[in-house]
């Protein structure tokens, strides 16, 4: 009995024992996960210098926040209405996304009920998934009607008197043109909006609202800010699938190694190169492929030029324009750019854009350089872009065997044929064939443009789900970086709304803006040894892309504004933490530190719950030159030559070579 009482208290004790034990456990395990957060990652930007330069944010953007919450009194939408106004919005993904935005600022202005908006490149694709209607296959409707719900009265569809008017084109039509004045609609749409209490506007150049707004139009703006960075949510399947990408393993190299693309520790850059068949005749760049691309460049621009499109003649000095910066980095000078700023080998590069114009075969330098470049189609599945489709249907038809014809009447028609010799009879039309890094045949068969095929109507519509999830990747990358940023009209890019999106959530993440003039004149001095560089071209190469950092927002807010506001939303919907942008005037060196804050011009200050507390001050008053200006890291692209002490460095391929001392750091030590 005695015994028995013994053991019970035994166990006792062993169970009490492991219950402190779990708990003191976990306890740990809380640390460590803590320590490994926020420590480490503290640890690894003040120690070293340069991942700060490579991958930390810059210092003097740190205080930009963004704030697109009315600053006034601002009336909730009137239940009573001018009218419904309905949209329909063609062109691509970057024209789709500036569109909307106009529209509800439109229908605010005009105290009008909004129609969910039409994207023409769903409704005109024959076979997508009937799941996802119009703006529902790229965009979460419901999310867009709570988010709007204090701005604009938005409805899923038009009554259905109206609808059926519009069936018969018994409604007022409006072809908005690009960049319409707000007194464009106040005269001209708004007295018919009242008359017929329903308007449809057509919406083709990518945007129907001029982008700079008069200063009493100022809370407008913040409303374009507040649909395009936060009612525009993709759908869930778009987000998922974003995400899934985002901490994805994928296996390289015969599963030599693995690595996640959004991995603790392992940054990655974002490459937008920016080059579509219509930008690159918009601008007159065909010489820069020599081959069969040339041809088809040319051909678009004939064809731009007969409509109006482009005002110039057809031939142009491709290589003048180039050093212009009239034409985009291909992506060989993009690699060298990176390289030589610092970023190593292995660094992931993630190529947006699932159609490079011409072909792969323009990556081919730019996977010598990085052994990493992965895109959307290395990283996801063609079971997830399907199930990201939706169930669609079969177009393709499998042609039957030929119809069966007895030999005896092809002899009795061979005999009744008429006299010889007899000319053949014409060949049939050929079937429009064709691929994109294949020959394009109809170029010199006819001027026009070829008619979309049914199949290319759907590939549009899937393009867009597609840039959908590029656009996600490229904000939320550590580093930025485009090739391009024009489209075929002129107009601001994709890459243009990416780096607007940074600027508006995080404006202290790296983007670099490079001035394509200046890049090919660096790129130009190098090409003819590239194996060999002296240390005057590297210090001028980091020199020139630390000062994009900055200065290219300034030429943003000169240029692209202009034409986008969401290319540059600042200082509409951006607010100041603090003082702190008097004090980094007063830490910070430079000409370009007044410049910059001047042409941000934020003077709005943050609201008292954006302030997570005061900042260490060593932090704080800690000069960005220290960091911005570090050019101790070469990361292994150039190392030093042993027979060469003159100071020309060679590439290095190997990972394990000693770091790059520059000399421009060592003569500030001095």
């Amino acid at each position: 009995m005695k015994g028995e009482v013994k053991m019970k208290s035994k166990m006792k004790w062993v169970g009490l024992f492991g219950l402190v034990l779990s708990a003191f456990s976990i306890f740990i395990h809380f640390l460590l996960a803590r320590f490994t957060q926020m420590g480490v990652a503290d640890y690894d930007s003040s120690v070293s210098p340069s991942y700060r330069r490579l991958w930390g944010p810059v210092k003097r953007l740190v205080s930009l926040y963004p704030d697109s919450n009315p600053r006034g009194y601002y009336a909730d939408p009137v239940s009573q209405t001018n009218g419904f106004i309905f949209v329909r919005i063609q062109g691509g993904f970057h024209e789709i996304r500036n569109s909307i935005g106009d529209v509800v600022v439109v229908a605010r202005l005009l105290n009008a009920t909004l129609a969910m908006p039409e994207i023409q490149s769903t409704t005109s694709s024959k076979g997508i998934s009937s799941q996802f209607k119009s703006f529902a296959y790229l965009y979460n409707e419901d999310q867009f009607v709570l988010s709007l719900a204090k701005d604009v009265t938005v409805v899923r569809t038009l009554p259905k008197d109206l609808k059926g008017a519009r069936r018969k084109k018994e409604i007022p039509v409006f072809k908005v043109p690009y960049a319409a004045s707000p007194f464009y609609y106040l005269r001209h749409v708004l007295p018919v909006l009242k008359k017929h209490s329903v308007v449809e506007l057509v919406v083709s150049e990518g945007g129907c609202l001029q982008a700079t707004l008069p200063p009493n139009f100022e809370e407008y703006q913040r409303l374009r800010c507040r649909v395009s960075f936060h009612a525009l949510q993709f759908r869930q399947e778009v987000q998922e699938l974003s995400a899934k990408i985002l901490q994805r393993q994928e296996d390289f190299h015969c599963h030599l190694t693995s690595f996640k693309l959004r991995a603790p520790g392992r940054p990655f850059i974002a490459f937008d190169p920016g080059m579509t068949r219509e930008s690159l005749a918009y601008h007159g760049c065909a010489e820069l492929f020599q081959d069969v691309h040339t041809e088809l460049i040319q051909h678009k621009r004939s064809w731009m030029i007969k409509r109006g499109i482009v005002k110039g003649k057809l031939p142009v000095n491709s290589a003048e324009a180039r050093l212009n910066g009239s034409c985009p980095l291909m992506p060989q000078e993009i690699g060298i750019l990176l390289r030589a700023y610092g970023y190593s080998r292995d660094a992931i590069i993630y190529v947006s854009g699932g159609e490079v114009f011409g072909g792969q075969r323009t990556l081919i330098p730019l996977h010598a350089m990085f052994e990493n470049v992965v895109d959307r189609t290395s990283l996801s599945t063609p079971w997830e872009m399907i199930r990201l489709y939706g169930q669609e249907v079969n177009l393709v038809s499998n042609p039957g065997p030929p119809p069966f014809i007895e030999e005896v009447t092809k002899r009795a028609a061979w005999k009744n044929a008429g006299p010889r010799p007899r000319p053949l009879p014409p060949p049939p039309a050929r079937p429009k064939s064709y691929n994109i890094e294949g020959w394009w045949g109809w170029v010199a068969e006819s001027d026009n443009e070829p008619d979309s095929t049914v199949m290319e109507l759907r590939t549009n519509a899937h393009k867009l789900l597609w840039e959908a999830i590029d656009y996600v990747i490229c904000v939320e990358a550590d580093v930025f970086i485009p090739g391009f940023d024009r489209d075929g009209k002129g107009h601001p890019n994709f890459a243009s709304l990416v780096m607007g999106h940074r600027l508006y959530q995080s404006a202290s993440s790296k983007t670099f803006r490079p001035d394509r003039k200046e890049a090919a004149k660096l790129v130009d001095e190098i090409c003819d040894h590239m194996y060999q560089a002296n240390h005057t071209w590297l210090k001028s190469v980091r020199r020139h892309l630390r000062k994009t950092l900055l200065d290219g927002i300034i030429e943003a807010s000169n240029k692209s504004k202009s034409l986008s506001f969401l290319s540059h939303p600042v200082p509409e919907c951006s607010c100041s933490l603090r003082d702190s942008f008097s004090e980094v005037s007063k830490n910070s060196s430079g000409p370009s530190t007044s410049q910059l804050w001047k042409s941000l011009g934020v003077a709005h200050r943050c609201p008292a719950w954006m302030d997570t507390g005061p900042v260490s001050q060593s932090k704080d008053k800690e000069n960005d030159d220290d960091v911005d200006e570090d050019d101790s890291v070469s990361e292994l692209f150039f190392r030093q030559s042993s027979e060469n002490h003159e100071g020309d460095v060679e590439l290095n391929n190997n990972k394990e070579e000693n770091q790059f001392e520059d000399q421009e750091e060592e003569g500030g030590e001095r």
